[in-house]
């Protein structure tokens, strides 16, 4: 069963939602969002903002571990620009891109994107599952 996400356009000023842009049907992964959102520019063009999580909260040593091992190169070499927010609870990424009027285009990115994060992470999960006494030893 999909999961339906509201696209809501943000007042850049107030940062109060406006509107609603569209709604996207999410096939899977979208416990890996934790929000998402429409913001125009100075330019006058939308921008949609995604910011991707972990499925799950994590200790100190996964919360360091899963920013070493995150490959974001994945991203950009799909085209996508993405930083970390380190000021999340747990590990957090946020990606920007132009926002299109086109329900299946954009339904099509999001996915593509959120499956791009899913196989990340499982990787990061399975490289970082026997080094936590490294992480630990940091502290």
């Amino acid at each position: 069963m999909d999961t339906v996400i509201v696209i809501m356009k943000k007042d850049k000023k107030t940062g109060l939602f406006e509107k609603e842009l569209q709604t996207l049907s999410i096939s899977k992964y979208e416990k890996y969002v934790l929000n998402i959102y429409a913001l125009e520019n100075e330019n006058s063009q939308i921008f949609l903002n995604i910011k991707l999580t972990t499925e799950k909260d994590v200790s100190d040593w996964e919360y360091n571990a899963i920013y070493d091992y995150y490959d974001t190169s994945i991203f950009e070499n799909e085209g996508y620009n993405i930083n970390e927010c380190e000021e999340e609870y747990n590990p957090t990424w946020e990606i920007v891109i132009p926002y299109i009027d086109n329900n299946n285009g954009l339904t099509s990115i999001v996915n593509n994107i959120l499956e791009i994060h899913y196989k990340e992470l499982k990787e990061v999960y399975s490289v970082i599952k026997d080094k936590e006494g490294e992480y630990k030893n940091e502290e």
